[in-house]
Parts: structure tokens; C-alpha cells; sequence
């Protein structure tokens, strides 16, 4: 549930979207507030001025809370996003341990208005050597 405080975020974070748009980038914006509603970081999508597909502002900022903030300052914090992170994005948020994320537009709803990307879905194969892999994966975890 949303409050008039997330729609403030949320707005901000609508701005962000549109200086993303302005600056000839997919219109994407995400800030991270913390528990008080303080704004800690503001990013905008540049996946097309710095010619690299995963500059999400969603993944820009989990990659500074995960750098900048201790894990119980990261599990105190929320995101705000025009629009619902992609799985990418949202694995990131994940790891850094963030305790929320807010969104304005949701996929389907982003679905609705940009139909696919046009690009055919990437064939995957697997799982195999198992053993293999699970010797060098397995030990880590432990």
C-alpha cells in the first residue's frame, strides 16, 4: 500500500525518468530513501549515452547501497522506481539487501504500452556436468 510520502518519492523518481528521456535514454528513474524518507541516491536510466545495456538505475543504485551502506542500513532502506525493476535489476536489489522496492508502472502495465522488445528470446541449455560444477560452486557455500 502506498501513502501520500511514496507519492513524493514516487514522483521524484517519475522525474528522474524524465530527465532520463530527455537526455535520449529510456525513460527510467529510481531513488533510495532511507527509513526517515530521506533521499540517499538518485539514479536515471543511461543505457544508451553510456552504451551499456545494464545501466538501470535500478542496478546503479543496489550496486551503491552494496558498496556504500552496511547491511543493516541497506535492510532499513526502499526504493523508489518509475517502473517495477527487470529481473536483472531486481536480483541486484536482492543482493544488496534492501528492504523494499516502491514502483509506479508495473511490467505488464510497461508491457502495454512498449509490446516486447522485438528481440527472440535467447535458447538455453542445461543443466549439465553437474558433478563438475558442483564441485566448485559447493564449497563456497559452506
Amino acid at each position: 500500500m502506498t501513502t501520500p510520502d511514496h507519492h513524493t518519492l514516487l514522483r521524484r523518481a517519475i522525474a528522474l525518468a524524465a530527465t532520463a528521456r530527455a537526455r535520449g535514454n529510456p525513460p527510467f528513474g529510481s531513488l533510495l530513501a532511507g527509513p526517515d524518507g530521506s533521499v540517499l541516491a538518485e539514479e536515471h536510466n543511461t543505457t544508451l549515452t553510456d552504451r551499456d545495456i545494464t545501466a538501470h538505475p535500478e542496478l546503479k543504485l543496489a550496486r551503491w547501497a552494496a558498496r556504500e551502506l552496511d547491511a543493516a542500513s541497506a535492510a532499513r532502506t526502499t526504493m523508489y522506481t518509475s517502473c517495477q525493476p527487470c529481473g536483472m535489476c531486481e536480483a541486484a536489489i536482492q543482493q544488496a539487501g534492501l528492504e523494499r522496492v516502491v514502483f509506479a508502472l508495473s511490467n505488464e502495465q510497461l508491457l502495454d504500452i512498449r509490446p516486447g522488445s522485438g528481440r527472440p528470446p535467447v535458447p538455453q541449455d542445461g543443466p549439465a556436468l553437474l558433478d563438475e560444477v558442483r564441485e566448485v560452486v559447493a564449497p563456497y557455500y559452506r
